[in-house]
């Protein structure tokens, strides 16, 4: 009976994004990943099945993300404590008035990547300029943004939303897609790798960090011990996945088909490989949850040269060292 009352309970959390950011008791903290349930967010709920965060003494509840509730409205509007979101898009909020703070780099390579199909006449980025183009919501549209700059194209931007069907059937000539994520279901919806043309951006010079813990800079004053715990048990819940990646399935699955997701085991199995290669990089001596202050610049100068801010936010009040932070 137990059990059932949590898949039940499970169930609710996924299908409303909207609960309510603090309890009574002050330990009850909101979580909203920018997607769908996924292994993109694996360490996540693994530290939630775990016990890592109650160990901590925290009670979160994760909120359904995807295209339609972005983490930094969620985050701005005190709807959610915590949020995942791409380094550059919180870089351009912040430059933009928003307090967000990040406390935990988890991704530390870029796998964002611009797909589009030979037949259609596209082999570099010159071929795209005229074309349509899908797009996510405006905080995954920053990287590609700075692309078609860098490469001075004029294109036409459609929505994308969760699925490829856009770009399957021809609505548009170039599409969004994530290493670990879209590219495979191409492939796993037929077509060779052979007839793609991809333009992975970090090997156009974007070599922008994703997805990182972010939380509003009120949250952290309010209560550091509760960002940092939140942070390491989260840490701890990815550390325990890629040590145990079968029973890390097993979670996300659970995950998955709560929500009726359209994917199975095996596309999940890659997109965890694939997680951690850009959380892991092999010959990075950077801590998981770290932002160097090198990488840091580095992006806010490419973000401040292709015009998408004005001014480089400070890099001392946007970062809250929550990796190395003594445990509370």
């Amino acid at each position: 009976m137990r059990r059932i009352l949590s898949i039940i309970l499970m169930g609710l959390l996924l299908a409303a994004p909207f609960s309510v950011a603090q309890a009574a008791d002050g330990n009850t903290v909101s979580f909203i990943p920018q997607w769908a349930p996924q292994s993109q967010f694996a360490g996540y709920y693994v530290a939630y099945e775990k016990g890592f965060y109650r160990n901590r003494g925290l009670k979160v509840n994760i909120l359904k993300g995807g295209p339609d509730f972005p983490p930094s409205e969620l985050l701005h509007s005190g709807r959610a404590d915590f949020g995942t979101m791409f380094l550059t898009t919180a870089i351009v909020k912040r430059a933009k008035g928003y307090q967000f703070v990040n406390i935990g780099q988890i991704v530390q390579r870029s796998a964002l990547m611009l797909v589009a199909k030979k037949s259609s006449g596209i082999k570099n980025p010159a071929d795209i300029n005229g074309k349509k183009v899908a797009l996510w919501g405006e905080e995954f549209q920053i990287q590609p943004r700075a692309f078609f700059q860098q490469h001075h194209l004029n294109v036409r931007i459609l929505h994308q939303g969760t699925t490829m069907n856009l770009f399957l059937r021809g609505g548009v000539e170039v599409a969004s897609a994530m290493w670990y994520n879209e590219y495979y279901r191409i492939i796993q919806a037929g077509i060779d790798p052979e007839e793609l043309t991809t333009f992975l951006l970090s090997d156009y010079g974007l070599k922008f960090p994703e997805d990182g813990i972010y939380c509003l800079e009120s949250t952290y004053k309010k209560d550091p011990g509760k960002c940092v715990n939140f942070v390491q048990a989260s840490l701890e819940g990815w550390k325990y996945a890629f040590a145990h990646p079968d029973e890390a399935l097993d979670i996300v699955m659970k995950y998955v088909n709560a929500a009726h997701l359209p994917t199975n085991r095996v596309q999940q199995k890659w997109m965890l490989e694939r997680m951690q290669d850009i959380i892991q990089p092999p010959g990075t001596a950077v801590p998981m949850g770290c932002l160097q202050e090198e990488t840091y610049n580095q992006v806010a100068r490419e973000l401040k040269n292709y015009g998408l801010i004005e001014n480089i936010p400070d890099f001392r009040q946007f970062y809250r060292d929550c990796e190395s932070a003594h445990e509370k």
